[in-house]
């Protein structure tokens, strides 16, 4: 019963790395994606925050959840210490830790950059408009890979800002794993995108569905601290 943890710890680092693309020109991108590309914003390179995580598989009955203070600094690297948690050991030991420990291992690796939402990973399929000035871009991976997902992104109409990425794993991540469906929402705090939750739901043959959803509350940024009234305003 063990979700697909390495694709979503890939998928939680895309704030990191997502717009910074090759020089090449980007004159036959979409509008929107193409200034998604070029918004040339300070990236997050530090933080720290406190995460909520919680798994449920409802055909077994089982439920855990653990509360999480993550750190990333240019001299540890990614860190984490589980402050609380609750509900099934099975859950927390197989399913929670193993996201934790999944990021850990490819900020290390230095691997990120294979999710990016780059040229170099995804072709725009079409832009439409979307809600609230809101544009969405369908985007499909170019490669069948795991840590890659074909769907869509909604961006900013004005600036092209990233809001929410929809979609599914590009590739099954074990014959156990028939699907998984990935949301991922994106915010400013402190003028930094960062990301603020990721909810996934894996059809786990036998198991059946299983459910994850992590959310942040950031303590720091790029080295500056972040005030509640800040988090909720941005």
């Amino acid at each position: 019963m063990r979700v697909a943890t390495l694709p979503i710890a890939l998928l939680a680092l895309t704030s990191i790395v997502s717009g910074q693309s090759s020089p090449a020109s980007h004159s036959s991108l979409s509008s929107s994606f193409a200034r998604f590309l070029d918004n040339r914003v300070e990236s997050l390179t530090q933080f720290r925050a406190v995460r909520h995580l919680e798994a449920t598989n409802t055909r077994f009955k089982k439920q855990g959840w653990m509360d999480v203070i993550t750190e990333l600094s240019p001299e540890r690297g990614f860190t984490f210490q589980v402050v609380a948690e609750g509900g099934s050991d099975y859950i927390r030991k197989k399913v929670l830790r193993p996201i934790l420990e999944g990021e850990q291992e490819i900020l290390m690796r230095g691997e990120a950059t294979r999710s990016a939402l780059t040229p170099d990973n995804y072709e725009i399929v079409r832009e439409e408009p979307a809600e609230d000035g809101l544009v969405r871009l369908f985007i499909k991976p170019k490669r069948q890979e795991r840590t890659l997902i074909d769907g869509t992104l909604l961006v900013r109409e004005g600036d092209a800002d990233l809001v929410r990425v929809t979609g599914r794993l590009a590739k099954n991540p074990s014959f156990w794993t028939k699907r998984v469906d990935i949301i991922r929402t994106y915010g400013r705090v402190a003028g930094i995108r960062v990301p603020l939750s990721v909810e996934s739901v894996a059809q786990v043959r036998i198991a059946g569905p299983s459910a994850m959803t992590m959310t942040y509350r950031y303590e720091m940024v790029n080295g500056r601290p972040v005030a509640h009234e800040e988090m909720a305003r941005d």
